[in-house]
């Protein structure tokens, strides 16, 4: 593992050096408008930029563009998986090439407010992060178990039916043996191997086990040590975030980034329909990390690109540190049992082997679709691309490489 570490550390003394640029030298589109310049200008090969475009729209996603049709032929096979959250038809490729904060080409719909899928899971962490930087969670090696109280679900019947007579009337998300041991820092890398069911998910029907004989008896592996990509696991941490902040989710989001970053007011967070929690005396929805059985972000391809390049400067927005850079550097910290994985959902290049056609320090957030922010610190660029077969993205990012080649 020394290797992903001299590689994390190489990544935050480069991303170090860009931060030390004066403020005035970056350009940071203020809200509601947005700087765009042709190529050449910015000395790129508008031949190659065209071509990346060209690219993209050719290589449009096969999957139905009707998110719950697409849902049912995927995701909805596994057990239990009905859709309980909103799934909306998605629009045409779309994408956005930003390059020192500027738009140098763009193309589809990106004012069009689409299911991003699992980049939700980036400002899901995001958001832990601010928790985090403002002393709610002292420390990430803490475990989650000593900030949750039991939790009262919304909607219950009023006279409880005999049959659940003496059965718990609270949602306890850390109360077996194995979930005490769980530290927010697992949760956020995907490694806690938390146990049991949420929203009526249980955590083995999400991606299950080709031996069904695992789904109910296996042993659980000691959290942080083993890598899992489970969604009912993201969705709990969204609920102890929601306990933390005492307020929604997309609120935080909203007031402490979204809006500081310049994002338009016509993104939303959305949960589960059964997803709802009693806190302080009033009915709270608990967010989904993804639009796995729906829900999620639903959001435009700007917003997107403006919470990459927020990303791409470490947190920080026009002189204003928005997140910490010390969780950013976190975040793309490799996860030691899967080392292209940082925080949810920031998958690094470490092998080069998500884009052998870039450095080893770029880094992505991704979901399905494929939908797509990718940053890359050395060229100070940002990829926004949304319904693209994920086979293609590397033969995106080659393209517009290639724009820097003089």
């Amino acid at each position: 593992m020394i290797k992903y570490y001299i590689l994390a550390l190489g990544l935050l003394l480069i991303h170090r050096s860009f931060g030390q640029k004066k403020a005035n030298d970056l350009y940071f589109p203020p809200a509601n408008e947005w700087q765009q310049k042709k190529p050449a200008e910015l000395g790129l090969n508008a031949a190659k930029i065209e071509e990346a475009i060209n690219f993209a729209i050719a290589n449009d996603a096969k999957n139905p563009r009707n998110m719950e049709v697409s849902h049912y032929q995927s995701f909805g096979k596994e057990p239990f998986g009905n859709g309980i959250g909103p799934f909306a038809e998605r629009g045409e490729p779309t994408g956005l090439i930003i390059y020192k904060g500027y738009i140098v080409a763009q193309w589809g719909e990106p004012k069009r407010c689409d299911m991003t899928h699992s980049v939700t899971k980036s400002f899901l962490s995001s958001v832990v992060g601010l928790a985090v930087d403002k002393g709610l969670i002292k420390n990430v090696a803490d475990t989650v178990v000593n900030y949750i109280p039991p939790i009262e679900l919304y909607g219950e019947p009023v006279n409880r039916p005999a049959d659940d007579f003496g059965k718990p009337e609270l949602l306890q998300l850390f109360n077996t043996p194995h979930n005490k041991t769980i530290t927010w820092d697992a949760l956020l890398r995907q490694t806690s191997d938390w146990e049991g069911t949420l929203w009526g998910k249980p955590d083995w029907a999400d991606r299950p086990d080709k031996d069904a004989s695992q789904w109910l008896n296996r042993r659980r592996n000691k959290q942080g040590t083993v890598y899992e990509y489970n969604d009912v696991r993201v969705n709990v941490l969204s609920l102890a975030a929601l306990s933390v902040w005492r307020k929604p989710l997309p609120q935080v989001l909203k007031e402490h980034i979204m809006d500081k970053i310049g994002a338009s007011n016509t993104w939303r967070w959305t949960g589960y329909r059964n997803a709802w929690i009693v806190l302080d005396g009033q009915a709270v929805q608990s967010v989904s990390g993804g639009g796995h059985w729906g829900g999620g972000m639903f959001i435009n391809a700007y917003d997107m690109a403006r919470f990459g390049l927020l990303t791409l400067h470490r947190g920080r927005w026009n002189g204003q540190q928005l997140l910490s850079e010390n969780w950013v550097k976190q975040a793309l910290t490799p996860t030691e049992p899967e080392p292209t994985y940082g925080y949810m959902n920031w998958f690094l290049n470490t092998d080069k082997k998500l884009f052998p056609s870039a450095n080893a320090n770029v880094y992505c957030h991704i979901g399905n679709g494929t939908n797509m922010v990718f940053i890359d610190p050395d060229h100070e660029l940002v990829i926004v691309s949304r319904w693209i077969m994920n086979s293609n993205t590397d033969g995106l990012v080659k393209r517009v490489l290639e724009a820097f080649n003089k």
